[in-house]
């Protein structure tokens, strides 16, 4: 049985749903695995664009965890990935915010291998409570080349007047004492070429530091398994700065691990007519796909059309409340009707973790799927229950 045939199964497959296909995340998981042997890199899951946890197994490599996956650890920017990290998908835990309380760091010591900062004010802060923690953790220190790779600015780490990172102007290196590691992050859906510029910069402006370093971090952004990326420069550079500085290196990729493994699916709920015919679905932009409106973009569909390529046109929208719930417009071989089934692709990453309640709407199912095995299963439902504990 096809995946089209299973999401157009209303018995099998509940909506508004996620469905994530396991053998592509394997997919994706050997590739970065090929790389990992090849270079001797390290990659870590970005839980902050996956971290569906009942497939943490299908990439972790950590056998406490029933790991049969090739990924070393999971990097965090919060308490609460760090521990989810810790307890569900195992091997090492790294750690970033842009700034840490006193209650955050003391939660994050208890689960974090790696604790990166953004400012020495914060290593400063924090250094007698990690040397008292208890636990071995490896520091670093994020940094800045202003060099800006990213073309939407909401997602460019390195903008003019970014908070991200220490520019060289105002790094110390007297502060170094205890820092083993550095952290740069330029890169958003892009490819190796971008990244070798990167590190051309970052040799040029902290180089003369890197040295006195144990691990160097390139942070995320790496879209390693979109057709067409270069892994063979991706391995160069790796291989270049591995063998130049003594380092080990990391990557943590979050969207590339589940690049294209998943899609939503939604029902149509009514058309109605406004300057346009408007298909009315179960699933929002504003609760289910938020990048949608954030970013923005315009999400594939299975069998549609740009506007004005098919027979007929219309513009999707979400039942929210939002008058902008607009996902946006296509075209089909024939006129939509209620009941009918749409299929959203490429939605495993960040749209699962960015889902919310806004005005009561339940988040989607959520389901994994082994096309071999004809196995499809709903993992997790929302309920009343998810809506009110948020709340008080």
């Amino acid at each position: 049985m096809s995946y089209f045939d299973i999401f157009h199964d209303p018995v099998r497959v509940p909506s508004p749903c996620f469905v994530v296909d396991e053998e592509l995340l394997e997919k994706n998981a050997a590739l970065l695995g090929a790389i990992q042997r090849r270079t001797g890199a390290r990659i870590l899951l970005a839980l902050k664009g996956f971290a569906m946890w009942s497939v943490f197994p299908l990439l972790s490599r950590a056998p406490d965890k029933g790991g049969r996956g090739p990924l070393y650890g999971t990097c965090a920017s919060s308490p609460d990935e760090a521990r989810l990290g810790r307890e569900m998908f195992g091997g090492e835990v790294h750690a970033f915010a842009a700034a840490w309380s006193e209650e955050d760091m003391a939660e994050v010591l208890r689960y974090a291998d790696h604790v990166s900062f953004n400012s020495f004010a914060q290593w400063r802060r924090f250094r007698p409570m990690l040397a008292e923690c208890g636990r071995e953790i490896s520091c670093g220190m994020r940094i800045n080349p202003e060099h800006s790779e990213g073309a939407v600015a909401i997602y460019n780490p390195c903008a003019p007047g970014s908070r991200l990172g220490v520019r060289a102007r105002n790094f110390e290196p007297e502060s170094l004492d205890g820092i083993e590691g550095l952290h740069f992050h330029t890169l958003c859906e892009q490819g190796a070429d971008a990244l070798e510029r990167t590190l051309t910069v970052v040799e040029e402006t902290f180089g003369a530091y890197l040295p006195r370093m144990r691990w160097l971090n390139f942070g995320g952004g790496h879209h390693i398994t979109r057709p067409g990326y270069d892994v063979e420069l991706l391995c160069r550079c790796i291989e270049r700065v591995r063998d130049r500085y003594g380092v080990q290196v990391y990557l943590e990729p979050g969207e590339a691990v589940a690049l294209n493994t998943g899609w939503l699916v939604a029902t149509v709920l009514d058309v109605v007519e406004a300057d346009m015919p408007v298909a009315i679905l179960d699933a929002s932009a504003a609760t289910h796909m938020p990048d949608v409106l954030e970013m923005p973009y315009r999400p594939e569909i299975v069998d549609a059309g740009r506007p004005g390529e098919k027979c007929w046109t219309c513009r999707l929208a979400g039942k929210s409340c939002l008058a902008g719930d607009i996902i946006g417009e296509y075209s089909f071989d024939t006129p939509l009707a209620p009941g009918e089934r749409l299929v959203f692709t490429d939605m495993a990453h960040y749209s699962m973790v960015k889902t919310t309640t806004f005005n009561g709407l339940r988040l989607p199912y959520i389901a994994r799927y082994r096309p071999s095995e004809d196995m499809f299963a709903v993992v997790r439902s929302f309920g009343y229950e998810d809506f009110k504990n948020r709340l008080s």
